[in-house]
């Protein structure tokens, strides 16, 4: 089954007067799906059955093992499958296994924090921009205030530290404040730095905050 972006390339692609033979090579199809395709864009295929596998009648014993004990060995139910008349190969019981295990809930924190208390930041990829023939790197800054959930969020071409402060700047504006702590899953050295109120980054956070408060000033 052909994804919708193919299949819209194919109209889109027949619009254009192309070929079906065209078609099917510039997107690596089979001309018989361009036609079928193009004849009715929404064909669904019926899903075939389920095979038969040997393996059905010892579901149940094979969870009723994992129960009691998560981690067994695939060696060892295949040896208790045998002695109830299991005949297939351990690859097929290994298949199953794989679907089967239970995974260990992974360990959070969640944040709890009084209002303007704490913001939580974060840097999102998303790609790349064609800029005439210059392709540039997507970033997005995620602001979030930590009690009610608010969100900023700023894209841009640069993940440096000027970049950095501007974000946080249009977002404490956005905010209508700032927060008495920042948080960051994402902690490269320019967040580390600004957290750090004896570096030089934060110097130059705090001159800039004075730069945007003359700018105000100003404006007023």
């Amino acid at each position: 089954m052909l994804d919708r972006r193919t299949i819209f390339e194919i109209h889109r692609l027949d619009h254009q007067g192309w070929s079906h033979r065209k078609i099917a090579r510039h997107l690596c199809v089979a001309r018989t799906s361009v036609k079928r395709y193009l004849e009715n864009p929404e064909r669904t295929f019926p899903k075939r059955p389920a095979r038969p596998s040997k393996l059905d009648p010892f579901r149940d014993l094979v969870e009723q093992l994992l129960e009691q004990d998560p981690h067994v060995h695939g060696t060892v139910i295949l040896q208790r499958l045998q002695k109830e008349g299991f005949d297939g190969k351990i690859t097929i019981l290994r298949d199953y296994l794989r679907t089967q295990r239970r995974k260990t809930p992974k360990a959070f924190i969640r944040f709890e924090s009084d209002p303007g208390h704490q913001c939580q930041i974060d840097w999102g990829h998303f790609g790349a921009i064609d800029y005439d023939g210059t392709r540039r790197k997507l970033y997005c800054m995620a602001v979030i205030e930590s009690f009610s959930r608010l969100l900023y969020l700023e894209f841009t071409h640069s993940q440096r530290q000027e970049t950095l402060h501007r974000c946080l700047l249009n977002a404490f504006t956005f905010f209508g404040g700032t927060p008495k702590e920042l948080v960051s899953d994402y902690v490269p050295g320019n967040i580390i730095a600004l957290m750090c109120p004896s570096t030089i980054c934060a110097h130059r956070f705090a001159k800039a905050i004075r730069y945007k408060e003359k700018l105000a000033d100003g404006a007023t």
